[in-house]
């Protein structure tokens, strides 16, 4: 099977490199971003003004150095002090065999040509795949709530403020 993505924008960030990008947009919510849209695509934007997230689709710009094909058991950025593995479908990691980023941003002011948003943990110029509105009965878990919804190793990790990997490598591999 043949498939083609083709981008239908860009992200546009202060960020140049990997090592420096903030892991995470919840970690980094309060920083902003733009997304500029390429022509064809611009009326597609009516009404997004009226959702508060939106979930962008983006394909991750692999580093020189990462392992081809991707390796199945990976150490996350959080987890760099540890050094403990985990599956590569139980993290979100940039380093993967289809490297498709997800990211969950507040939309803050749309324009002709795209919108700024809040909650940045790309690169610039990474290519834009898609948007969609996040819409809060279709994307929050239904159910009982009072059961503790189970977050795997992410329920261990310190998930207070902005990361990068580089901030989170360990003193000896400096």
């Amino acid at each position: 099977m043949t498939m083609s993505l083709e981008p239908i924008g860009r992200i546009r960030t202060r960020y140049t490199e990997r090592r420096e990008t903030p892991v995470q947009t919840a970690l980094n919510s309060s920083e902003e971003g733009a997304v500029e849209l390429d022509a064809p695509y611009r009326a597609g934007l009516v009404e997004l003004e009226t959702f508060d997230y939106a979930w962008l689709l983006t394909w991750l710009t692999p580093d020189p150095d990462d392992p081809v094909p991707a390796t199945m058991q990976q150490v996350p950025f959080l987890l760099t002090e540890q050094r403990r593995p985990i599956g590569l479908f139980a993290m979100r990691g940039p380093r993967r065999p289809n490297p498709i980023g997800l990211h969950l941003v507040r939309v803050l002011n749309v324009t002709g040509e795209g919108f700024t948003f809040g909650g940045v943990d790309m690169i610039d110029g990474t290519p834009l795949l898609d948007i969609k509105p996040w819409a809060a009965p279709l994307d929050t878990p239904h159910g009982d709530q009072t059961v503790t919804i189970r977050n795997g190793w992410f329920d261990t990790v310190d998930l207070s403020g902005p990361h990068t990997p580089q901030s989170l490598r360990r003193v000896d591999d400096a």
